[in-house]
């Protein structure tokens, strides 16, 4: 909030929602195509997308908007008291459930194998949710840290498991032998999920999740078995057979020495030329001429430390610097070159810096936190209990049924509350509804109202007669030319003018002129509106995954699967893909 305490709304667009109520691990992802939206929406025409509150999101209904000029895209329902829409989700990309696909993916991966595990999506340090989502089951446990918000801890009881975007050190690489990483590629409207090992001089080779297996070493993959395989088979010799060169062994251990010095000092590792520089500190029965040679290449080993011992201070000053000055962007860039290049044998004051560092970026996320509830709540022209009616008011919604329940009822005592806090900023159409959950659960406290009972609901259904009466009208009125992209129009010949494929129409007003027109004739854009509603009719209506038996756990069509994710189980969705392709229906 800045300024006079204005807050504008999020203008980024919405790609992903969960799929049923707003406490769903269900993810969805939108198509950006407009063709592709129609066959999404006839898939989900019997389903409702929300704002999830897994995604970091307000908890709100979610449409979905179609454009032929531009991606299509989620967006809030309007809101029923004509305020603005105003929503704190940061993350709302295409990547932004990936939390959650993750968690799908691993749970039916798992379950094949006959483990049950935990899924948490911690949040240390004040990290967005879905940064990290913890996966636990009996015999081990993974970290999947999907951006750099979080730090990997190597030597913890959980595996990490790092996406494309966290750095790994050289170091880490070389003491581990391999990490693991994990990304997910869009199919359609889904994200699947693959695994990658990198291993030190080796680039990430990726596989699908069900080639990965759990070991007693941890997750491995087909490059994991053939990394440790290489690190147990000796080295080759560096001799051709048959010319073998006899050398006393120290000659020998010398030569090895130098050799490896010199390829620790290319890939930059303090940490094994140090090593080496000891190994070579201990050998004797060397040749004089071989001894001048370990001598020197140790003493520019030396040097190449000192350089790095300075480079190495060098940065923890500039990142002290930049804590001190209060530069976050400074502060973000330089901890992150910290983590990799000296994650290890840190002094206390090196460890103090970097503490500090990791406290003022937490305490910073904690105060955008912060300042978005309250920017909320000064853009919906309330305080929390405003808000806190306009939330439980929407959570009743979607639980409304014919049979008030324990837990239902408890909640309309804490709307009263919340309405009670509001005070006079409730709305007229707010408190109708308010007092008609208070009749139906059987309490008789006040509740504020801006009038009458009577007057805040005829009130309220005029203002719905209204909204409606504008859509329609808008609906009607709208050009032929918005409805109808340039794309689609420009491959025909328009009827009127008689301007060709790929030629914009031109005034027929018999002057001669041949002005271009900036919006073709209606005539050319008639045939492809009419074209669209044909093919509206005959399109086939599909099963959705819910319409089939779970060949899985044999739930029937319409039962949710048992499965420990919460979600339905892949065999169930493979099934009524599979009968679409056989028996389209209609």
């Amino acid at each position: 909030m800045k300024g006079g305490g204005f807050v504008q709304s999020d203008r980024r667009q919405i790609q992903t929602a969960v799929l049923g109520r707003v406490d769903s691990e269900e993810p969805l992802l939108l198509p950006l195509e407009a063709i592709e939206l129609d066959a999404f929406r006839h898939w989900h025409e019997h389903d409702t997308f929300w704002c999830g509150l897994l995604l970091g999101g307000c908890g709100g209904q979610l449409t979905t908007k179609l454009y032929t000029d531009r991606v299509c895209h989620f967006a809030h329902h309007p809101d029923p008291d004509g305020l603005p829409q105003v929503c704190g989700r940061h993350a709302r990309g295409v990547a932004s459930a990936d939390h959650l696909y993750v968690k799908s993916a691993a749970a039916a991966w798992l379950h094949g194998r006959g483990e049950q595990a935990r899924f948490d999506y911690p949040q240390p340090d004040g990290a967005p949710i879905g940064s990290v989502v913890d996966i636990q089951w009996r015999r081990g446990g993974l970290r999947v840290h999907l951006d750099q918000a979080v730090t990997p801890q190597w030597d913890a009881d959980t595996e990490p498991v790092l996406g494309v975007s966290v750095p790994v050190d050289r170091d880490t690489l070389i003491r581990r032998w391999y990490v693991h990483r994990v990304r997910l590629d869009s199919e359609g409207t889904a994200r699947r999920v693959r695994i990658g090992t990198e291993a030190f001089a080796r680039s990430t080779e990726w596989f699908a999740l069900d080639e990965c297996e759990m070991t007693e070493r941890g997750l491995s993959t087909p490059a994991v078995e053939r990394i440790i395989r290489a690190r147990r088979t000796p080295p080759p010799s560096r001799w051709p057979a048959g010319k073998t060169k006899k050398v006393p062994q120290p000659q020998a251990r010398a030569q090895a020495l130098l050799s490896r010095l010199a390829d620790v000092r290319r890939l930059g590792s303090v940490v094994l030329v140090n090593r080496v520089c000891g190994e070579i500190a201990v050998l004797r029965g060397v040749e004089q001429e071989t001894q001048t040679q370990l001598t020197g290449a140790v003493e520019s080993a030396n040097r190449w430390l000192e350089e790095q011992t300075e480079a190495r201070r060098d940065l923890f000053s500039r990142l002290n610097q930049a804590v001190n000055s209060q530069r976050t962007r400074q502060v973000r860039r330089l901890l992150a070159h910290v983590n990799a290049a000296a994650s290890r044998d840190r002094t206390e004051a090196e460890n103090a810096i970097v503490d500090a560092a990791a406290g003022h970026l937490a305490a910073l996320a904690r105060g955008q936190q912060a300042g978005a509830v309250a920017g909320r709540a000064v853009a919906n022209g309330s305080g929390a209990g405003h808000e806190r009616v306009r939330n439980i008011l929407g959570n009743l919604r979607r639980r409304d049924g014919d049979v008030m329940t324990a837990e239902m009822r408890s909640l309309v005592k804490v709307l009263i509350r919340a309405a009670a806090d509001a005070g006079d900023r409730v709305t007229a159409g707010q408190a109708a509804e308010i007092a008609d959950w208070q009749e139906r659960a059987g309490l008789n406290k006040p509740v504020p109202a801006a009038g009458s009972l009577a007057e805040a609901r005829a009130a309220a259904a005029q203002r719905t007669r209204n909204k409606q009466d504008a859509a329609g009208q808008q609906k009607r009125t709208r050009p032929l030319s918005d409805r109808v992209a340039r794309r689609f129009w420009i491959t025909r010949k328009c009827p009127r003018c008689h301007a060709v494929k790929g030629r914009n129409c031109v005034n027929d007003d018999r002057t001669g002129t041949g002005e271009v027109r900036l919006i073709p004739h209606s005539e050319r854009l008639k045939p492809i509106l009419e074209e669209r509603k044909v093919k509206a009719k005959q399109r086939k209506r599909q099963l959705r995954t819910l319409d089939v038996t779970c060949p899985d756990c044999k739930r029937p069509p319409g039962a949710t699967c048992a499965s420990p994710s919460g979600g339905v189980h892949r065999s169930r969705a493979e099934h009524a893909q599979e009968l679409n392709r056989k028996e389209p229906r209609s």
